[in-house]
């Protein structure tokens, strides 16, 4: 792990890229996009929990749909009203 944050940091690569830290991006309040994560804890209509590699991202809200999945990423679409994290201690 370390020789990759290492390499990362010489060729001036993202965080994200080098490392198992998730990235999360909110735009407005009808989309989130979490990239690095491990998989999916719970999901219903109203409410996701999604594991990630230092912890839990819970996202609240309304008509909640992923509408991507894949190895790299997870796209949550709907009325978002709060997002909150679980860290893992280690």
């Amino acid at each position: 792990m370390r020789f990759r944050r290492r390499l990362g940091e010489l060729l001036e690569m993202p965080v994200e890229v080098t490392s198992e830290l998730p990235k999360i991006t909110l735009s407005g309040f009808d989309e989130v996009i979490i990239e690095n994560f491990i998989g999916i804890l719970e999901y219903e209509e109203f409410f996701i929990r999604i594991k990630t590699y230092i912890g839990n991202v819970i996202i609240n809200g309304f008509n909640m749909k992923l509408t991507q999945l894949n190895s790299e990423d997870i796209k949550v679409t709907g009325i978002i009203s709060n997002m909150s994290f679980e860290k893992e201690e280690m």
